[in-house]
């Protein structure tokens, strides 16, 4: 990846020579492995059988999760904030897996609207939930850095499955628990 770094440096005309980008190439690839390092990491790993027996059938909400994402049309940097949201069916996952979720896919390649659709369905199906609720509120580079260049604009999407999609009164408690801290 450092000499496909170099070769972009020089071909925006850059001097690799020059002090401050001699070591670039490197430092770009390492930052662009973390940056993408959800493709080397796995859901089984970062939730490590943390699912926990619970009597508890009440809404979970893990509120304002913060993420760092890569346009995969442009390669620039999507952040914002997730909101998860579960209803337990006799076991909880423990919450700082929640977070983790998000982060193994934030930190790839993505659209935001595969990225919210990726993290419910993983709840979902790690947890075994009667329903999901996930939003994700972004700001995106590509919008705000080049074409349109909007400052102020905020992509939210959802994904709501199970009983946050089957029911009006699941999904209100949902969206009025976010709004509590607004």
């Amino acid at each position: 990846m450092e000499k496909h770094w170099a070769a972009i440096i020089e071909a925006v005309g850059e001097d690799l020579e020059r002090p401050g980008l001699v070591d670039t190439p490197k430092r770009a690839a390492k930052a662009f492995e973390f940056l993408t390092r959800g493709y080397n990491q796995s859901v089984d790993d970062v939730v490590n059988n943390a699912l926990f027996p619970s009597d508890s059938s009440e809404m979970v909400l893990v509120q304002d999760i913060e993420l760092y994402s890569m346009c995969e049309h442009h390669l620039l940097p999507f952040i914002g904030k997730c909101h998860a949201a579960y209803i337990p069916t006799g076991k909880v996952l423990g919450l700082s897996k929640v977070a983790r979720i998000v982060d193994v896919f934030a930190r790839r390649l993505q659209i935001q609207e595969a990225l919210t659709s990726q993290i419910a369905s993983t709840i979902m199906e790690v947890t075994g939930a009667e329903g999901v609720g996930v939003i994700i509120e972004a700001q995106h580079m590509c919008m705000m850095m080049r074409g349109v260049e909007k400052q102020n604009s905020v992509m939210k999407t959802s994904a709501m499955l199970g009983s946050f999609r089957d029911s009006q009164k699941t999904r209100d408690e949902f969206l009025q628990l976010l709004q509590m801290r607004r």
